[in-house]
């Protein structure tokens, strides 16, 4: 007998109806529930679409461009230097000069083809120009096969690149500014039903389930529209991580943004978004950036198998990367080519010239790097924080435009690299260096070095280091008493005797030469072309210090203590500082500021800042003074302490300029310049250690090095304010250019000394003058030279 009650032992199952209706009302809830989380869902990510898309901000780096390349007839130029500033602003020689930034070269003829560019005064168009070369100068500029040109600019190169917070590399392109066939071939190969979808492709979602379970996992295919690829680009803030979640919220924001924008605007926005590379910590985003940085040219120049290229980077630029892999880049390529081939966007014939062509990427890459050149940049900075804050630069899409000279630069490092290296040894300290070189003629700063090794970044000796000077003030004590023509001449003789100085409480100072020994009376202009210190205290004394350090704050700003040591280089000064110094110099007399900046473009081409460097004439009276420096100068090199240039070949230039040295050979200086450049270099040790070199031993070899590859045109001081006479040997007044030993020198006009005809007999010596140069006369030879610089005799 069963105990189960035989009414409850099976339960009745409720009517369809009710059982239709609690499903409904249960999907309902679920549907409720649903959409209370997806609304207030996708309204937020319709406030980031709007926030991060509509407004299309991205940040944009701060690019500092060097000069533009001026070529003119007579300007001074060689092939090589040429070589070197094309191959910096990213020309490639490619045989035939045609498309935008390659050229041709036959022997000294380049046919150079420009990309037009914004200056400070301007749009610059592009040009294609022939040039020839003769004789280190522009001998021949025109149009090519056109008219002759008085002078043209070539787009400027790249030197460096202020970032943001972060390192992306981007160069906003229009759409307009797209080639054809990089718009209509990205879409063959990445979302052929662009033009037609609405964010996702069902039917390509559908396909890569498809081949994902067919091949058990084992297969993955990409469903991905350009819309889906530009929302987890990282522009608006969705992770990489193949996550459902993520790709949940890909497929919300692209609808979203299909919903929002036309088809163009996304597509502009996936062209100045899309990852092409990496260069460190350098990430480079946007078909512009990309081209540049694997082509080094513009969207614009860009061939059939370039673009084909940059299309298949998109799929994986490290993958892909065709200097690291170029097989896999080369297949990629030529895949690529076959769908624009297969979509009829290229004909055979184009398709197979394109697809036997080499992948064309040079093995540097196009962009600069975000610091290559710490000296000069620092330089910059300095400058521009006077009107823009560090925070204003950086990030800001701003275009910086400077007055480096690539190849000034280049030529600078180098040499500074080769003379360390040859003069290191085991009984010297580590050497280091600091160097400015300027245009004469604008004050241009062309290059700056501020360590020996010239990519490392911090202390920039050529502006921050502080190291006694040396004799490199002496020009400045002599132009002082030439200022006073009645009274002081090149051809005044000065006593090169031991001199004693009375200072304050009894003190007293005596300097003395380096080579130890005095030299009787000398002429002025052999005084400074010997770095004779007595002969100079005498000078200076005359002039008085107070007066030199009033010059030197004129021209250059220093501020120095009016006391005699400052006219044996007492006082401790940068490169830059001597630079700016010389400048007057090196400028016939005018005072000209250094200027490293030019100006200031915002990133639609608005000039936001000019720089005035045009400096305002020289007045009479200083450019008379200056040359007649300049003209002791240019002795010191045929016969003084920097002799040594004519060693190195570098006559031709007719060259100015000064040794320095200070105690104890721990500093060695040399400023020289030439008719279109000067170069202030300094060569020491961090410890303040002897090197045991003397300006014309260390410095000025830097120096030589840089000008026996530099072009630049020969120093020719104008007669402007001067008259030349000839004087006779051992007197001071003026003779014929046939009496024994004269001389020709330069005086101010109407300041010449007196004729007085031939005597028959020998010129009389001054008093005190050295006689005959000792037991070197018993053999014939000249009176021995002091040694190549004199040290400084610091104030006791």
């Amino acid at each position: 007998m069963s105990l189960r009650n035989p009414s409850t032992s099976k339960r009745k199952s409720p009517p369809a109806p009710v059982l239709r209706g609690r499903l409904i009302t249960a999907a309902l809830a679920l549907l409720a529930l649903a959409l209370g989380f997806l609304i207030p869902y996708v309204v937020h990510l319709n406030s980031q679409v709007t926030e991060r898309f509509g407004q299309l901000r991205w940040q944009v780096p701060t690019r500092v461009y060097a000069r533009p390349l001026v070529l003119a007839p007579g300007v001074a130029m060689d092939a090589a230097t040429l070589r070197v500033e094309l191959a910096a602003a990213g020309y490639i020689d490619d045989g035939k000069g045609q498309a935008a930034s390659t050229y041709l070269r036959d022997g000294n003829r380049f046919v150079i083809s420009s990309r037009g560019y914004i200056d400070v005064d301007g749009r610059v168009p592009a040009q294609r120009v022939e040039v020839r070369l003769s004789g280190g100068q522009v001998n021949r500029l025109a149009l090519a096969g056109g008219d002759a040109l008085r002078a043209a600019r070539l787009d400027p190169a790249r030197i460096a690149t202020l970032y943001g917070a972060k390192q992306e590399e981007r160069r906003l392109v229009r759409m307009e500014e797209v080639p054809d066939l990089l718009v209509t071939g990205l879409q063959a190969v990445e979302d052929r039903d662009f033009s037609r979808h609405h964010g996702i492709d069902v039917s390509g979602i559908i396909r890569a389930l498809w081949v994902t379970v067919r091949s058990g996992g084992q297969t993955r295919q990409g469903a991905s529209t350009l819309t889906q690829q530009l929302a987890r680009s990282g522009l608006l803030g969705i992770g990489k991580e193949r996550t459902l979640r993520r790709k949940f919220n890909e497929i919300l924001y692209a609808l979203i943004m299909e919903v929002r924008y036309d088809k163009r605007t996304i597509l502009e926005a996936y062209m100045n978004q899309v990852y092409l590379g990496q260069r460190g910590s350098q990430a480079i985003h946007g078909m512009g950036s990309g081209a540049e940085f694997w082509f080094g040219r513009r969207l614009d120049g860009l061939s059939t198998e370039q673009v084909a290229l940059l299309i298949g980077l998109v799929k994986g630029p490290s993958y892909y990367d065709p200097r690291r892999q170029p097989e896999r880049a080369l297949d990629r390529r030529n895949f690529v080519l076959g769908k624009l081939l297969e979509n009829g966007l290229i004909d055979q014939a184009e398709h197979d010239r394109a697809a036997a062509a080499p992948l064309g990427v040079p093995e540097q890459p196009g962009l600069a790097a975000a610091n290559r050149f710490p000296g000069y940049i620092d330089l910059v900075r300095r400058q521009l924080g006077n009107d823009y804050p560090e925070s204003d630069l950086q990030g800001a899409g701003l275009s910086v435009f400077t007055g480096m000279s690539p190849s000034a630069q280049a030529y600078a490092e180098g040499a500074v690299a080769h003379t360390i290296k040859t003069l290191e040894n085991r009984r010297r300290p580590e050497l280091q260096a600091g160097l400015v070189l300027t245009d004469v003629h604008s004050g241009d700063v062309l290059a700056v070095v501020g360590s020996r090794d010239a990519a490392e970044h911090g202390f920039n000796r050529a502006v921050e280091a502080q190291r006694p000077v040396g004799s490199l003030l002496k020009p400045f004590v002599y132009m002082l008493g030439l200022a006073r023509p009645q009274q002081w001449s090149l051809g005044t003789y000065v006593d090169d005797s031991p001199v004693t100085v009375q200072l304050s409480r009894g003190r007293q100072w005596k300097p003395g030469n380096s080579d130890g020994r005095s030299h009787g009376h000398v002429r002025m202009i052999d005084a400074l072309a010997h770095s004779y210190n007595q002969a100079t205290v005498r000078i200076g004394m005359d002039a008085g210090p107070e007066r030199l350090a009033q010059l030197l704050n004129v021209l250059a700003g220093i501020k120095a203590e009016g006391n005699p040591a400052l006219i044996l280089g007492s006082t401790d000064q940068s490169p830059y500082a001597m630079t700016q110094l010389y400048q007057f110099l090196a400028s016939g007399g005018q005072i000209q500021p250094l200027h490293a900046v030019r100006g200031v473009v915002a990133a639609d081409g608005t000039l936001l800042k000019r720089y005035d460097n045009t400096p305002e004439p020289a007045q009479a009276g200083d450019r008379v003074a200056a040359n007649l420096v300049n003209v002791a100068l240019q002795q010191v090199v045929t016969s003084g302490t920097a002799r040594g240039l004519l060693g190195e070949g570098l006559g031709r230039l007719d060259a100015a300029g000064k040794t320095g040295t200070s105690n104890d050979g721990r500093d060695s200086w040399y400023a020289g310049y030439t008719g279109d450049h000067l170069a202030v270099v300094w060569m020491g040790n961090d410890q303040n250690e002897p090197t045991g070199l003397y300006g014309a031993s260390g410095a000025m070899r830097v120096w030589a090095g840089i000008f026996k590859k530099l072009p630049s045109r020969a120093l020719e001081v104008t007669n402007e304010g001067l008259e030349w006479a000839w004087v006779a040997d051992g007197r001071n007044e003026s003779t014929d250019e046939g009496c024994a030993g004269a001389r020709r020198l330069p005086y101010v006009s109407g300041y010449a000394p007196a004729y007085v005809a031939c005597a028959p007999v020998e010129p009389e010596l001054i008093e005190g003058q050295e006689q005959g140069g000792g037991w070197r006369s018993w053999f014939g030879l000249p009176p021995r030279e002091a040694e190549p610089e004199p040290a400084v005799q610091e104030q006791p």
